[in-house]
Formats: structure tokens, sequence, C-alpha cells
């Protein structure tokens, strides 16, 4: 009998075969009917009411969520990568920004616990000497669980905030946005060259930057260990079939493929004070999901 599994997740390139049902299973079927377009919509009603039983979670959500021993597993599957340097930004008409000079004032963020973040913080205080504990950290959401607190250089901006729109204004020195960063000629990057030295630091680390990853419940995990190994077979030949033009910025699958960049995470995150413990990688899975590519 097939079981399903409500399921939270979008359809990128290394997804959409199985979201779109090119890729299917006897024994599992992973519904996303409900599950919002855009994935990080689902990860409070995931991880604080049970919406879902499986499907994709921030690295930072799902480090959290272990740490406080939240019922999640993942999978050695990152589902969204990218290089991060480009993701933070400045509107030069107020002035030109180098990465230091951030220090004393406020920089947006949509969440202090969004990942990409946890990246481009990372990122500024090794590579660039940023001391991120200097910078104004300005807020439009709360993070996922109610067992954390932002830190306290971090302010949270009234509802309905625009980070963009306070960036072009200049009430924002600068902003973390990656996607969302305004096509217009007046924003720079504060890392200069971001693509190539993104290159370089992931070439000399060895590490592209794990955004999501794909979890289940350990209820599923402990009773039903095959649907999990199934999950990852599906999500293996949905994989195969993204355009390897799409593949160059998604970390492999794969728990040891993975190891230097989860405990980079990690180390980062208990920086940052976004988790209250430090955790070890395997300690992120159990014994069916740490097997699941062996």
């Amino acid at each position: 009998m097939q079981s399903t599994l409500r399921t939270n997740m979008a359809g990128y390139p290394n997804t959409l075969a199985l979201k779109q049902g090119r890729v299917t299973s006897d024994i599992v079927n992973l519904d996303c009917s409900t599950a919002p377009q855009a994935a990080h919509n689902g990860f409070k009603p995931m991880v604080r009411n049970g919406a879902f039983d499986a499907g994709e979670l921030a690295i930072v959500t799902y480090l959290q969520a272990r740490a406080i021993g939240k019922p999640w597993v993942m999978l050695p599957m990152p589902i969204l990568g990218r290089h991060q340097h480009h993701c933070i930004g400045f509107n030069g008409e107020f002035g030109h920004l180098n990465p230091k000079d951030i220090e004393g004032k406020k920089v947006g963020i949509r969440s202090y616990a969004q990942t990409t973040g946890l990246w481009v913080r990372g990122i500024l205080q090794h590579e660039y000497g940023v001391d991120i504990d200097k910078v104004q950290w300005m807020t439009v959401d709360e993070g996922h669980f109610s067992e954390y607190q932002d830190p306290p250089n971090s302010e949270r901006l009234p509802a309905g905030s625009s980070l963009p729109e306070m960036m072009l204004k200049g009430e924002l020195a600068a902003a973390i946005l990656g996607q969302e960063m305004p096509k217009d000629d007046r924003i720079s990057t504060l890392i200069p060259d971001p693509h190539a030295a993104s290159r370089q630091w992931c070439n000399r680390e060895g590490v592209i930057p794990i955004n999501h990853v794909f979890v289940v419940h350990e209820r599923v995990s402990k009773e039903r260990p095959d649907i999990v190994r199934e999950i990852y077979r599906m999500l293996m030949e949905s994989r195969a079939q993204a355009p390897a033009e799409a593949l160059q910025t998604l970390p492999a699958p794969g728990l040891e493929a993975n190891r230097k960049g989860l405990q980079l995470a990690i180390d980062w995150a208990l920086d940052q004070k976004l988790i209250n413990r430090g955790l070890s990688v395997d300690e992120l899975f159990d014994e069916t999901t740490a097997l699941v590519d062996a």
C-alpha cells in the first residue's frame, strides 16, 4: 500500500521531475499540493505545527531543530545551494563601502536566522575581517523557533518594512537580499567582484554553501526506513534529470561529500548564536538516513 507524506518542496531543476510526477514510487507519494510556492513560507508551519511530514528545510532551521531536540532528521541530500558572496549590496549613491565599513551601521536582512545571512556573515567575518557583532542587524521577520532569540545587536523593523526600499533611500547602509536585490544601477555588491571571489573561496574550501536540505519526521524514519530510502532514491533520480548547468552550484549528495560544508555551517551557526550548543555532523542523521547513500 502506498503511503502519502505531506511534503513541503519547491520546484527546482533538481526536484522538478519528482514534483511533476515524472519520478514516482510504488510505496510513497510525496504530496506537495499544500506546499507554498516559496518553500521558506512552509518552514515555520512545518517545525512548529507539524504541517508537513517531510520536505526541504533551511540548514539553519534544521540545525536549530536538532540542537533543541525537535523530531526531524535530515537525508544527505542538499536541495538548494549557491555561491553567497554577491548576496549583500549597498547603494553607492550614499558613498562607497568596503566590507569593514558596515561596522557600526545598520544592515538589513529578512531574518537574523536566515541561512543566507549565516553564510554572508561568516564570509564577511572570516574573509574580510568584519566584526559582525559591531553591525546592527535590522530584521523584518522572526526566526522559525521561539526557543531562540536574536542577539542584542539585532533590531526588528516595523511590520511591512521593505529592505530594498530602505537601502535605496539610505535608511540602511547595506542589505542581505540575494535574489531580491534591486535591479538598480545605484546598487553595488559589498564584496568586490563577488562571483570570482566566491569561485575562489569554494575551490579553496571545497564547499558550496548549502541553503536547504531534505528532512523527514523522525516517526517516518523509525517506522518506515524503507520509505526514507525510497525518498532518497527518488531525489537522486529527479536530480539526474536536471540540466548539468543547474547542478554546478548545488552541493553533491552524500554524507561524506557534505561533511565539511555541514561542519562549517555548524561552527558558524554556533559562533553567530544561532544554535545554543555545538553539534557533530553525525548527530544530524539517524541510523537510517546516515546509510541511505551506502
